[in-house]
Protein backbone atom coordinates (compact mmCIF):
# COMPACT_ATOMS: atom_id res chain seq x y z
CA UNK A 1 0.00 0.00 0.00
CA UNK A 2 3.10 2.24 0.79
CA UNK A 3 4.18 2.17 -2.65
CA UNK A 4 0.98 3.32 -4.44
CA UNK A 5 1.85 7.24 -4.00
CA UNK A 6 4.97 7.35 -4.87
CA UNK A 7 4.50 5.46 -7.95
CA UNK A 8 1.43 8.04 -8.90
CA UNK A 9 3.63 10.82 -8.01
CA UNK A 10 6.34 10.17 -9.68
CA UNK A 11 4.24 8.54 -13.03
CA UNK A 12 2.82 12.28 -13.14
CA UNK A 13 6.34 13.55 -12.86
CA UNK A 14 7.12 11.88 -15.82
CA UNK A 15 4.16 13.48 -17.59
CA UNK A 16 4.95 16.55 -15.99
CA UNK A 17 8.20 16.65 -17.64
CA UNK A 18 7.07 15.52 -20.69
CA UNK A 19 4.22 18.76 -20.77
CA UNK A 20 7.12 20.98 -19.82
CA UNK A 21 9.25 19.82 -23.04
CA UNK A 22 6.24 20.47 -25.36
CA UNK A 23 5.53 23.82 -23.03
CA UNK A 24 9.17 25.25 -23.98
CA UNK A 25 8.09 24.95 -27.55
CA UNK A 26 5.40 26.73 -27.05
CA UNK A 27 6.72 29.39 -25.03
CA UNK A 28 9.55 29.78 -27.70
CA UNK A 29 6.69 30.41 -30.33
CA UNK A 30 4.94 33.04 -28.65
CA UNK A 31 7.90 34.49 -26.46
CA UNK A 32 10.83 34.56 -28.62
CA UNK A 33 8.91 34.61 -32.13
CA UNK A 34 10.41 31.41 -33.61
CA UNK A 35 9.42 29.07 -35.94
CA UNK A 36 8.50 26.32 -34.25
CA UNK A 37 5.80 23.06 -34.05
CA UNK A 38 3.96 23.06 -30.77
CA UNK A 39 1.79 19.45 -30.53
CA UNK A 40 -1.56 21.24 -28.35
CA UNK A 41 -3.40 17.79 -28.39
CA UNK A 42 -0.61 16.07 -26.81
CA UNK A 43 0.28 18.93 -24.48
CA UNK A 44 -3.42 19.34 -23.21
CA UNK A 45 -3.57 15.30 -23.39
CA UNK A 46 -0.64 14.98 -21.21
CA UNK A 47 -1.13 18.19 -18.98
CA UNK A 48 -4.41 16.31 -17.74
CA UNK A 49 -3.23 12.98 -17.11
CA UNK A 50 -0.19 14.67 -15.48
CA UNK A 51 -2.26 16.34 -13.06
CA UNK A 52 -4.82 14.43 -12.50
CA UNK A 53 -2.10 11.73 -11.66
CA UNK A 54 -1.13 14.59 -9.00
CA UNK A 55 -4.62 14.87 -7.23
CA UNK A 56 -4.63 10.91 -7.50
CA UNK A 57 -1.26 10.55 -5.91
CA UNK A 58 -1.93 13.65 -3.14
CA UNK A 59 -5.16 12.25 -1.86
CA UNK A 60 -3.99 8.72 -1.54
CA UNK A 61 -0.93 9.48 0.14
CA UNK A 62 -3.12 11.83 2.63
CA UNK A 63 -5.75 8.56 3.03
CA UNK A 64 -2.58 6.28 3.43
CA UNK A 65 -1.09 8.42 6.12
CA UNK A 66 -4.69 8.46 7.68
CA UNK A 67 -4.91 4.87 7.62
CA UNK A 68 -1.59 3.92 8.70
CA UNK A 69 -0.73 6.32 11.16
CA UNK A 70 -4.30 7.53 12.27
CA UNK A 71 -2.96 11.16 11.45
CA UNK A 72 -2.85 13.76 9.35
CA UNK A 73 0.77 16.39 8.13
CA UNK A 74 2.80 13.67 10.15
CA UNK A 75 5.25 13.87 7.60
CA UNK A 76 6.02 17.39 8.18
CA UNK A 77 7.58 19.15 4.97
CA UNK A 78 6.63 16.40 3.11
CA UNK A 79 2.70 17.00 3.64
CA UNK A 80 3.01 20.57 3.60
CA UNK A 81 4.41 20.95 0.26
CA UNK A 82 2.12 18.46 -1.19
CA UNK A 83 -0.81 20.55 0.15
CA UNK A 84 0.99 23.83 -1.43
CA UNK A 85 0.83 21.67 -4.64
CA UNK A 86 -3.20 21.67 -4.74
CA UNK A 87 -3.90 24.84 -6.04
CA UNK A 88 -0.92 24.93 -8.88
CA UNK A 89 -2.50 21.93 -9.69
CA UNK A 90 -6.10 23.45 -10.12
CA UNK A 91 -4.36 26.25 -11.19
CA UNK A 92 -2.91 24.34 -13.99
CA UNK A 93 -5.68 22.43 -14.83
CA UNK A 94 -8.45 25.66 -15.27
CA UNK A 95 -5.80 27.77 -17.40
CA UNK A 96 -5.12 25.00 -19.59
CA UNK A 97 -8.58 23.67 -19.81
CA UNK A 98 -9.73 27.28 -20.48
CA UNK A 99 -7.25 27.92 -23.20
CA UNK A 100 -8.04 24.93 -24.79
CA UNK A 101 -11.21 25.66 -25.12
CA UNK A 102 -11.30 29.01 -25.96
CA UNK A 103 -8.30 29.45 -28.45
CA UNK A 104 -7.03 32.68 -29.42
CA UNK A 105 -3.83 34.60 -29.55
CA UNK A 106 -2.62 35.07 -25.64
CA UNK A 107 0.41 36.16 -24.16
CA UNK A 108 -0.22 37.18 -20.39
CA UNK A 109 -2.29 33.78 -19.32
CA UNK A 110 0.35 31.14 -21.15
CA UNK A 111 2.93 32.63 -19.51
CA UNK A 112 1.45 32.64 -15.95
CA UNK A 113 0.24 29.02 -17.02
CA UNK A 114 4.12 28.68 -17.36
CA UNK A 115 5.49 30.22 -14.54
CA UNK A 116 2.92 28.00 -11.95
CA UNK A 117 3.64 24.85 -13.99
CA UNK A 118 7.28 25.35 -13.57
CA UNK A 119 7.25 26.07 -9.82
CA UNK A 120 5.13 23.33 -9.31
CA UNK A 121 7.51 21.02 -11.13
CA UNK A 122 9.86 22.08 -9.09
CA UNK A 123 8.23 21.46 -5.83
CA UNK A 124 7.58 17.92 -6.94
CA UNK A 125 11.17 17.43 -7.87
CA UNK A 126 11.38 18.60 -4.01
CA UNK A 127 8.81 16.14 -3.00
CA UNK A 128 11.03 13.13 -4.62
CA UNK A 129 13.58 14.09 -2.39
CA UNK A 130 11.29 14.65 1.19
CA UNK A 131 9.56 11.73 -0.19
CA UNK A 132 12.90 9.56 0.07
CA UNK A 133 13.17 10.88 4.11
CA UNK A 134 9.86 9.81 4.79
CA UNK A 135 9.68 6.18 3.03
CA UNK A 136 12.91 5.79 4.99
CA UNK A 137 11.73 7.00 7.93
CA UNK A 138 7.90 6.15 8.49
CA UNK A 139 7.84 3.27 6.18
CA UNK A 140 11.36 1.17 6.11
CA UNK A 141 12.06 2.62 9.61
CA UNK A 142 15.94 3.50 8.61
Amino acid sequence: MFYIHPILQFIGILFTIFVFKLGISRFRMIHLKQKIRFNWKQHIRFGISATISWLIGIFSGLFIVKISWYSFMITGLHAKIGLLMIPFIIFALVTGIYMDRNKKKRTVLPLLHAIFNTMMLFLALLQIYTGIGVFRTYVLGI
